[in-house]
């Protein structure tokens, strides 16, 4: 204590109100290679909406995994997710970095002419990730028609070997390296300073999806609207029709245009562009009628036309000078600028381009008024510097670099006496996203490298882990393993893992199933810290109109968060009562009794369907293979809650004197704990011994402190034996004990 060395009053305050914390117990986990989201980072996920927006939807490829975490998503509400990194790449808008073409290899010789003599070429650098490559080789038949085929190669350093050389004839040899920008941390740390030479924009993050992106900047007032920028050479109608103007340069395909005769203010969007020396002709359509045809309105020669930005109305106004560039000095700077992320291909949106009154690009997100200086902010003095506001805001791209048509755009103005203004085109800039690719097969490796990111108990709090798929052949075992060794190097979860597919579906002997899971799991370690159960459910998936067999450990890890939910983590997930499945038309292996005799005793729970029940979980095993308490899961899942729990709480005995006080205060702390666990239902008795039987002298000298906790676990019942006895008319039940 504070000593006074002077008279006066010392108020302290001592807080004895510690408490065995509460534990979250219904947390899933699961990793899969998904169409979109981070890699190599853990998401939390709410629901199955937030699934789709953060990873996109299930596909052909990927579905067992997808709707392992949707099925869990159905009983609770707590699941993380990690992206399994594979071989996709993010979409750029600079088409990657080019390695090799068709005129130019490293050192200049032997370049890939396509004479067909040639299979090894040099690329301009070396190449650690095949996976990265964008090859394309198109060839050229003899008529003239060019086609891309996809051509399989291997990388070792800077050479590529093509497994034949390009045929006689061919037209263009590209090989580029694309980018993978894996999640935040990557971008931050490689790409956030313009390191990357992609282009301006990247999509977030690796996936196909990406290359039906498009980015569209509007960086000055004339690319917003420009008047009289041409004029008519003929009298003729307009519509579905070309149009011969006087100058071609200041239109691009896309641009809103309208004529001075046109009273009605009817616009018309630019479809293409042809032009010889300046005249040309603009082809354009109304946007009411996209196909063409329609009404038609007659133009004379010399009609003035205007063009507006192709987004022009989705903002207030044309960018200028903002109001903070104006109050540091920098009143000419023109720093505003406008920037839409459209969707090119329809991919993200689903849009249809032949939909009446459409653009031709659906609008994802617009950001407006942002400015191209560093240290610009908003009225409410949050950054406005557009590469911030984009990669901070947007959820669809990264920025990569400033557009080479600007001049100085992120450069610091305030301490520039002259030159402080920020030059852009009279045009928009529009850059589209490519070279982007899925990769939906991960290697056991990567796999289990991905669950890897669950392995800190201290950083990522989880309970119930979800093996998805089980990989076919040999790597199913990897996977299960891996994923036990998991588990039971934290010890405070539990892992849920189905069969293979090969071993239940498509296979119509249920004796032959039988065996086949049998087997599989018998090659599998004993663990109290994992569930197995016994195949393959088949359900209706909504976002592709078909029906698909999923695995079953989403759903019996979901019975468990149920279970949490109705009643307490510490009994059985199985049965009528808690044991229902969600979802399930049929089950690929429904086992019957006598094959349930069989893979029970061999640490397999059984899904059943009965008539009239539905289908649910009968059983309620670990994978422990000795006689024990711990070989039902309401046992386990009860002491990682106790053991959890008052861990947690034990922790603020760190660092204090181990003394009779400090015993006795961890004992108040844990048995109202344990009390109401047995009020509850969990244990049948308890006994906390903490004292100096066990922290001895000896245990005190080596800075230690010792609690030993006996608990009675509550059992669930397995088996029911109703004995039905028939006696005599004259027989007094109380003689027969009854």
């Amino acid at each position: 204590m504070a000593f006074q060395v002077s008279p006066g009053v010392l108020v302290k305050e001592i807080d004895l109100t510690n408490v065995v914390p509460a534990s979250a117990t219904s947390i899933g986990a699961i990793v899969g290679a998904f169409e979109k989201g981070p890699m190599n980072e853990v998401i939390p996920i709410g629901s199955e909406r937030e699934l789709i927006q953060v990873f996109g939807k299930p596909n052909n490829t990927n579905f067992e995994n997808w709707f392992t975490a949707a099925n869990f998503l159905q009983y609770g509400n707590a699941l993380r997710v990690v992206r399994i990194e594979t071989g996709a790449r993010n979409a750029v808008s600079g088409g990657g970095v080019e390695l090799l073409t068709n005129n130019s290899n490293s050192d200049g010789s032997d370049a890939p002419d396509g004479d067909g003599s040639t299979t090894v070429f040099t690329m301009a650098q070396s190449v650690s990730d095949a996976d990265l490559l964008y090859v394309r080789v198109d060839n050229t038949t003899a008529d003239g028609t060019t086609f891309v085929t996809t051509t399989a190669f291997s990388v070792s350093g800077s050479s590529i070997t093509f497994d034949s050389a390009p045929a006689a004839g061919t037209g263009n040899i590209s090989v580029k390296l694309g980018a993978k920008i894996t999640n935040d941390d990557d971008y931050d740390n490689n790409y956030a300073d313009g390191q990357g030479s992609f282009g301006n924009w990247a999509s977030k993050y690796p996936g196909e999806w990406g290359n039906s992106l498009g980015v569209s900047i509007c960086a000055s007032a004339a690319a917003y609207e420009t008047a009289d920028v041409a004029e008519t050479t003929a009298t003729e109608p307009i519509g579905e029709t070309s149009i011969a103007v006087d100058e071609t340069s200041g239109f691009q395909v896309g641009d809103v245009v309208f004529f001075q005769e046109t009273a009605s203010g009817q616009q018309y969007e630019v479809t293409a562009i042809s032009a010889s020396s300046g005249a040309g002709n603009l082809t354009i359509r109304r946007f009411d009628d996209p196909k063409g045809g329609g009404v038609k309105t007659e133009i004379a020669s010399g009609t003035k036309i205007r063009r507006r930005w192709k987004y022009y109305d989705l903002f207030d106004a044309a960018p200028g000078t903002s109001d903070w560039a104006t109050g540091v000095g920098l009143g000419s700077s023109v720093d505003e600028m406008h920037i839409v992320v459209y969707d090119t291909q329809g991919k993200i949106t689903g849009y249809d381009s032949d939909v009446a009154g459409n653009r031709g690009n659906a609008v994802i997100e617009t950001f407006e008024f942002v400015s191209k200086h560093p240290k610009a902010r908003t009225s409410q003095g949050g950054t406005n510097y557009y590469v911030d506001i984009m990669n901070r805001n947007s959820a669809y791209v990264w920025w990569m670099d400033h557009d080479q048509s600007g001049t100085d755009w992120g450069e610091d103005k305030t301490s520039v006496s002259t030159d402080t203004s920020f030059a852009a085109p009279a045009l928009p800039i529009a850059d589209t996203l490519s070279t982007a690719a899925d990769d939906f097969s991960p290697t056991a490796g990567e796999t289990l490298l991905a669950y890897d990111y669950f392995a800190d108990p201290d950083i990522v709090d989880i309970n119930l882990v979800m093996g998805g798929k089980t990989p076919d052949s040999t790597y199913g075992t990897t996977h299960v393993v891996g994923m036990i060794d998991l588990v039971e190097g934290r010890k405070d979860c539990v892992a849920f893992v189905s069969p293979r597919r090969q071993d239940v579906v498509g296979i119509t002997s249920g004796i032959t199933q039988t065996t086949n899971v049998k087997e599989f799991f018998d090659g599998i370690a004993s663990s109290s810290y994992a569930v197995f159960d016994s195949g393959y459910k088949y359900m209706y998936d909504r976002y592709n109109d078909v029906y698909r067999y999923v695995p079953l450990n989403g759903d019996i890890a979901g019975l468990c968060a149920n279970t949490d939910n109705v009643a307490d983590p510490w009994f059985s997930p199985g049965g009528l009562n808690r044991g229902q499945i969600r979802g399930a038309v049929k089950l690929a292996y429904n086992p019957t009794k006598s094959q349930r005799d069989i893979l029970y005793p061999a640490r397999v729970n059984p899904v059943v369907t009965f008539p009239g029940q539905g289908t649910l979980l009968f059983g309620d095993k670990t994978a422990l293979a000795k006689p024990s308490a711990f070989d039902r899961i309401n046992v386990r899942r009860l002491f990682l809650v106790l053991e959890k729990s008052i861990a947690r709480a034990a922790k603020f005995q760190l660092f204090e004197f181990n003394d009779a006080f400090t015993q006795a205060q961890f004992k108040a702390l844990v048995e109202p704990f344990l009390r109401q666990v047995q009020g509850r239902r969990g244990i049948t008795d308890f006994s906390v011994v903490c004292d100096s039987s066990n922290n001895t002298g000896e245990v005190i000298d080596r800075n230690e402190f010792v609690a030993d906790i006996y608990i009675k676990p509550a059992r669930s019942i397995n088996f029911i034996t109703l004995n039905f006895i028939a006696v005599r008319t004259g027989v007094s039940f109380s003689e027969i004990g009854g």
